[in-house]
């Protein structure tokens, strides 16, 4: 299911006084930069960021969002929603990382690649813009998992405003409530790569039934699906508390028959259900 977006009047005036004084904080942060490039992937995080961005800078802040076959359409959809609404400049581009062979083959740092491609073409758009820094939405919460997206963010000199300021992901969830951004609650996302275990190499069309079998199953009323692309087999990961839902022998029918849709052969549930970051458990410490 899409997210929605509305342009919201005077949005601080329902606010509670805490969370007024933190969406004030973390506007004169953003104020401190002058003007900056937003990286905007169309979550709840870089929401937040870009609507707090265009209230505390207007037009010197610049949205921009990557396109690409790692990232689903629909997340690019509600990214061009969410910037009509809030009036914010907004360019999309297209990224290579699909053509630098490291990313491609998918090792642990396969992350790094991947931001290193799209942050350095926000660099450039930067200084081509004349626009001071580019900022992106990584929280505090993000700094317990492993990321070596953000090696590439330091080196690159990209700002992560959350981070400095000690927000985490139920502050910026409960900021963009009140904010009225609508994706407020909506699940976390990920780059489509992420579904595939490390050490395989990862193309087009593994990309493809990827974002077919997790569009299928929104669209079966599951918002929170991961589909992780074991060859012809496909594991989903849903919220376990739906997995009463699948006693139903007929919506398994549809999930089923969506899987093969999609592209697979086989149709697998994991029992432990939905959890960040669940390829990284086949690394070591």
């Amino acid at each position: 299911m899409r997210a929605t977006f509305t342009r919201r009047k005077e949005p601080l005036e329902t606010m509670t006084d805490n969370m007024n004084q933190r969406y004030e904080e973390l506007k004169s942060h953003l104020r401190t930069l002058g003007s900056v490039v937003i990286g905007l992937s169309g979550g709840v995080d870089s929401a937040l960021l870009a609507a707090a961005a265009y209230d505390a800078l207007g037009r010197e802040a610049l949205a921009v969002s990557g396109h690409s076959a790692t990232h689903p359409e629909s997340e690019l959809a509600d990214a061009k929603a969410l910037a009509a609404a809030l009036g914010i400049r907004h360019f999309v581009i297209d990224t290579t990382e699909m053509d630098d062979p490291d990313f491609a083959a998918n090792g642990p740092r396969r992350c790094y690649f991947c931001k290193k491609h799209l942050f350095g073409e926000m660099w450039r758009i930067a200084r081509d813009e004349g626009l001071a820094y580019v900022i992106e939405g990584s929280n505090r919460d993000d700094l317990s998992d492993y990321r070596p997206g953000m090696d590439a963010l330091r080196e690159l000199g990209v700002r992560s405003p959350f981070v400095e300021l000690n927000i985490g992901k139920d502050e910026i969830r409960a900021l963009a409530h009140e904010r009225g951004l609508t994706v407020w609650d909506k699940p976390a996302a990920a780059c489509l790569a992420s579904r595939v275990p490390y050490g395989e190499i990862i193309d087009e069309a593994k990309l493809d039934r990827i974002e077919k079998a997790e569009d299928a199953m929104r669209a079966l009323g599951f918002r929170l699906a991961r589909a992780r692309d074991h060859g012809d087999l496909v594991r989903l990961e849903i919220d376990p508390a739906l997995f009463d839902r699948l006693t139903d022998a007929s919506l398994r029918a549809r999930i089923v028959q969506a899987m093969k849709d999609a592209g697979y052969r086989y149709v697998s549930l994991d029992l432990q259900g939905y959890r960040r970051g669940a390829m990284n458990e086949t690394l070591n410490d």
